[in-house]
């Protein structure tokens, strides 16, 4: 099995939200050591751009049209990030909450890889359709609030909606958060949820290791 750690966080060592994407790491590790993990660590790297000849190489292949080949050297970018996003089996997002929702370059990476042909196409009735299926994807999050089922501040939580929403659209029907909350009360409070979440993340990873035979 391969993993892909895809990482939304700045704070790096110091992320509260890190800390628990490592427990869930750590517990697979140890029931599978054998398993294969990449980081993408997006506030650590460039990503490709997302406008000029790649907007309109997306708009090309939306509408069935072949790539410009002066084009091509600047959309094999954003293709090297789809190559490795399909060969994980296995997906670990590890994302704080910014103004309810991700961070801008979790956005400005989903909005790099999901792209026609690639990760989502269009059937006979011009309807979209998914093309990744047969993954897992888990979500790591922390926020400041509680932002719970039934807690006053639920209705605000564009982020789970989003992630659930976004990689429902190209097939990812395997998904699950666990949501750190509320962060910015007292440490005491704090210290419980991080070691709730940690729980929790340690029993998807017990989970995902009984699914899967790791090659």
């Amino acid at each position: 099995m391969k993993l892909l750690h895809i990482i939304a966080t700045p704070r790096a060592a110091r992320s509260r939200t890190l800390q628990i994407s490592n427990a869930f790491l750590e517990r697979l590790h140890s029931k599978r050591p054998e398993s294969e993990v990449r980081t993408r660590d997006l506030f650590a790297e460039d990503l490709p751009p997302v406008d000029g000849q790649n907007m309109d190489s997306k708009y090309r292949l939306m509408v069935g049209r072949p790539i410009d080949p002066d084009h091509a050297e600047s959309w094999a970018h954003i293709e090297t990030l789809i190559e490795e996003f399909l060969a994980a089996d296995v997906y670990l997002i590890t994302a704080p909450m910014w103004n309810f929702s991700i961070p801008y370059a979790l956005k400005y990476y989903i909005d790099a890889i999901v792209q026609p042909r690639y990760l989502f196409g269009y059937n006979e009735h011009g309807v979209p359709v998914g093309l990744v299926h047969g993954k897992r994807m888990v979500c790591v999050t922390s926020r400041g609030g509680d932002y719970s089922l039934g807690s006053p501040m639920h209705s605000f939580d564009a982020e789970e909606s989003y992630l659930r929403q976004i990689f429902g659209f190209v097939g990812i029907v395997d998904f699950h958060c666990v949501n750190a909350q509320p962060m910015d009360q007292s440490p005491t409070v704090c210290a419980a949820a991080i070691e709730s979440a940690k729980q929790a993340a340690c029993s998807l990873a017990d989970d995902l290791a009984g699914a899967y035979t790791l090659a």
